[in-house]
């Protein structure tokens, strides 16, 4: 719904990685008074590369962690860099710095750093500022007049009002653990993927790896040069024809189906009831949502991962427009589905455009959430949507663009060529050369200067 009037709102975003920077620019676009709190030293939420890891938490049990970004060193981009740019701000080839295609994790922070600088967004910023308490000023009071208080610390304790917040906190930061049985009296190390860096500390280690996601598969590839043994372990042996090729060429690479049972000896006993003796296990087995400050009387809550009620994954009907959340929805084009939710997000705070009635909203999330269980989908998978289609209806309720065809046909033609060689499609895009004019020659590209790539 659109309406006429125009209001300009103080608002809090929560985060100043690639969602919170793009909420920060549309609701000062807007006219909104915007302040960013922001824990780390400098722009970037995950891409903010960090060395120093949490030795003493390995498993990364706790509310507050020691470390948010989950990089590690050799990280490159699974997506070309054509796809990965907000709508506006192509991530565009600069000389001097990482020409790939796919490059690594540092080149898309100098990016961000761009659009943070071409924007005027840093201005906004405070930085090494940790939010400790998020809450309804009086809870008494929902819908549009409602204000939140925050709490934050840098050097002191800060207690100010905000008329919205805006929650860009991220969810690659709280590790996902599976339950094992002899997984708390295992004396050997055990890590989560998330704080896993270089494989310098696993030279001639028998290292078990669970999870074949893409982190599980980046680190075995890594480790393969450096541990005696790698032993992947997961959920399916029914695994891509590139991981297959992968394993089938290194003989200390071994797949494994899941872990029954970790004994005190070092034994990791599978559901095969193969077994080896390790020295170390890494889990690559993702990441939970968590918002430890965040105080709304039971309103959202997180439960198996699914955070709700919210509709269309932004907004909780009793508290819109003025809490809300960008970036929970996984295994979508990122930047510019932030971008969208930006939008809808500013455009609600300011008067133009309206929410659906309450209990439309709740028969929204009732409907959704119906499909996913009839669907099969566990509830902690509820906001894996991996759907264009969806990236799509979104744009729709605020008149912005669909994703471009060539946007979307380059992001299938990778994730083909991944399965094919998983090793190699990151420097190997020959099939992709045509597609890849057609998203050179778009406006998206020509308009904001586009430059040759270079492999």
């Amino acid at each position: 719904m659109v309406s006429e009037s125009n209001t300009s709102k103080y608002v809090c975003v929560i985060g100043a990685g690639p969602a919170g920077l793009v909420a920060a620019r549309e609701l000062s676009k807007e006219g909104h008074n915007v302040v960013v709190l922001e824990q780390r030293h400098d722009v970037g939420g995950q891409w903010l590369y960090e060395p120093k890891v949490d030795l003493e938490n390995p498993l990364g049990k706790g509310s507050f962690l020691k470390v948010h970004s989950s990089i590690y060193a050799s990280l490159r981009l699974t997506s070309p860099r054509e796809i990965m740019g907000y709508t506006d701000f192509p991530f565009v080839v600069k000389k001097g710095r990482d020409m790939r295609r796919f490059p690594g994790h540092e080149e898309l922070l100098l990016y961000l750093k761009d659009f943070c600088e071409k924007f005027g967004l840093r201005e906004m910023i405070r930085f090494n500022t940790r939010v400790e308490y998020v809450g309804m000023l009086d809870h008494s009071i929902l819908g549009k007049d409602l204000k939140w208080v925050v709490k934050s610390r840098e050097e002191k304790a800060v207690e100010e009002v905000y008329d919205a917040v805006v929650v860009a906190t991220g969810h690659y930061s709280q590790p996902r653990l599976p339950k094992i049985k002899g997984m708390d009296a295992w004396t050997r190390k055990q890590m989560h993927s998330h704080i896993y860096r270089v494989a310098e500390p696993f030279r001639n280690e028998v290292v078990v790896v669970v999870g074949n996601s893409l982190s599980g598969q980046d680190i075995s590839m890594e480790l393969v040069n450096m541990a005696k043994e790698i032993h992947l372990s997961a959920k399916s042996l029914d695994i891509s024809h590139g991981l297959s090729n992968v394993i089938s060429k290194y003989d200390n690479l071994h797949l494994h189906p899941q872990i029954e049972s970790l004994h005190e000896n070092g034994r990791v006993l599978f559901s095969d009831g193969s077994w080896v003796i390790a020295d170390t296990i890494i889990y690559c087995t993702g990441y939970s949502y968590s918002f430890p400050f965040l105080d709304t009387k039971g309103i959202v809550v997180v439960d198996d991962d699914r955070v709700g009620p919210l509709y269309e994954h932004t907004f909780p009907p009793s508290l819109a427009p003025s809490l809300s959340f960008i970036g929970i929805p996984k295994k979508l084009i990122g930047f510019p589905f932030f971008e969208s939710q930006a939008k809808w997000i500013a455009q609600l705070l300011s008067g133009k455009r309206r929410l659906p009635s309450w209990d439309d909203m709740m028969q929204s999330i009732k409907e959704f959430y119906h499909s996913r269980d009839i669907a099969g989908i566990p509830k902690h998978n509820t906001h894996d949507l991996a759907s264009f289609e969806y990236c799509d209806k979104y744009a729709d309720y605020i008149d912005f663009p669909h994703l471009e065809e060539w946007r979307k046909e380059l992001c299938l033609s990778v994730l083909r060529n991944s399965e094919i060689n998983l090793e190699t499609y990151r420097d190997s895009y020959e099939e992709d050369e045509d597609m890849l004019q057609v998203a050179h020659n778009s406006p998206h590209f020509k308009q904001h200067g586009s430059q040759d790539f270079t492999s």
